[in-house]
């Protein structure tokens, strides 16, 4: 989702100084007081957030934690942003743009101190200073049944697009499985295709597109990965009408097999494994793997922070609040709960990721743009009416790719490449 700025928020105030010590609760700087802390996990309300609190406030006996579950979080935490009454911990909303950090949330260190510590610091970071930390972390791959491809005779990793075919062939030939399953329908799973960048290595892909008038020229990554989508779908291997697809449907059928692959990040693992305790399956027939491409024989695969907690700075109990950040973090336990990739940095990958540690499948944080061009990637693709992290876009080239639509994979490539590179020039004009 591209970062928008928001309208009628307040106005910036004075950066705070080093890391969060200040505000009201204490005196001598140790943790006491009342804190709201809001969350976009309704789910977890009534059982694990109940466990967290009562292990926190263990720990500090003066503080009280109260939760506030959102169920449209993006959209009204967002609309509080501009009132300041926000709680005292939040998640920070992907409508915050990087440079309105400093606006919204009290820094919690700079960006050298806080990666000392922690991963995905430069999620939530502008001009040196760090303003959340993440909650876990994920990796970007292929979620898969295990049992269905070892069925199709398919016993290793594809290293390859041209392999990765090959072996859903094989899965269509030799199974009753849907080799591949797009979930067109409800249209942003298609968005979890563009988490595969980074699948050379290259920690600078996003700043370096930002440059380039051609991404979808043959041999950069946005035409393998997007290729690949094409070709699966032209070559019949995803299921016969994208149109009746259903999200919460594709969790049992690839839990039971009736489906074998989707492009998904690795926070789906969990449910997916739930999924299929639900319908009686084998939960270790959900494997993930990493995208079928190798540089110098290399699998590589982006990894990013969900959503950062951070300080309202407005709060009035600044030490209480911190407090909880960091044991959350480090702490809590919540990362391994997800089956995610913890934020400390000392810390190992998750079980749910044990093929990426046997594949030897290296992680790669992007390289955060400067201040400067903050926002330059989403204003392009903005400009070029591409939402490389939404849906539309894809929907169109599965459409192509099955015949619903007018063109080929070529023809449509070059009109991607013209439109960004019009909206290049436009936004550098």
């Amino acid at each position: 989702m591209a970062k928008k700025h928001i309208a009628g928020a307040m106005a910036a105030a004075l950066l705070l100084a080093g890391c969060s010590t200040g505000g009201g609760g204490s005196d001598s700087g140790n943790p006491s007081g009342d804190i709201t802390v809001l969350t976009n996990r309704t789910d977890l309300l009534e059982t694990d957030f109940k466990d967290y609190k009562a292990a926190f406030e263990k720990e500090y006996p003066d503080v009280n934690v109260e939760f506030e579950a959102i169920t449209d979080y993006e959209g009204e935490v967002t609309t509080r942003l501009s009132t300041g009454s926000y709680g005292d911990v939040l998640a920070i909303p992907a409508s915050v743009s990087l440079d309105q950090l400093p606006q919204f949330f009290e820094p919690l260190g700079t960006v050298d101190e806080l990666k000392a510590k922690y991963r995905y610091v430069d999620k939530a970071a502008f001009d040196g200073t760090g303003y959340g930390m993440a909650t876990f972390g994920g990796a970007n791959g292929l979620l898969y049944n295990k049992r269905v491809w070892e069925e199709a005779g398919v016993t290793e990793l594809p290293t390859s697009p041209e392999q990765f075919l090959e072996d859903l062939q094989a899965i269509k030939d030799n199974t009753d499985a849907i080799p591949y399953y797009t979930n067109y329908a409800d249209g942003w799973p298609l968005s979890q295709w563009q988490g595969n960048r980074a699948i050379t290595g290259n920690a600078d892909t996003v700043n370096e597109m930002n440059f380039e008038d051609a991404p979808w020229s043959e041999g950069n990554e946005q035409h393998v990965i997007d290729g690949l989508l094409f070709d699966i779908v032209a070559n019949g291997l995803s299921e016969d009408d994208p149109l009746t697809t259903a999200w919460e449907g594709s969790k049992g059928l690839i839990a039971t097999g009736d489906a074998a692959t989707a492009a998904l990040g690795s926070w789906s693992i969990v449910q997916f494994q739930q999924a299929a305790e639900d319908a009686g399956a084998d939960p270790a027939d959900i494997g993930y793997m990493p995208f079928p491409y190798q540089e110098d024989g290399t699998f590589f695969s982006q990894t990013a922070g969900d959503f950062s907690n951070a300080i309202n700075k407005n709060s009035d109990n600044k030490v209480a609040a911190r407090a909880w950040i960091d044991w959350f973090a480090e702490e809590s336990g919540f990362a391994e709960s997800q089956g995610s990739i913890p934020p400390t940095v000392d810390s190992e990958l998750p079980a749910t990721l044990a093929g990426f540690t046997e594949a030897g499948v290296e992680l790669v944080e992007l390289t955060p743009a400067p201040a400067e061009e903050a926002t330059l990637n989403s204003d392009i693709y903005n400009e070029a009416e591409i939402d490389l992290f939404g849906q539309i876009y894809r929907q169109k080239l599965v459409d192509i790719a099955r015949g619903a639509a007018d063109g080929d994979k070529k023809s449509y490539f070059e009109e991607l490449n013209t439109r960004w590179a019009e909206a290049r020039a436009e936004v550098s004009s």
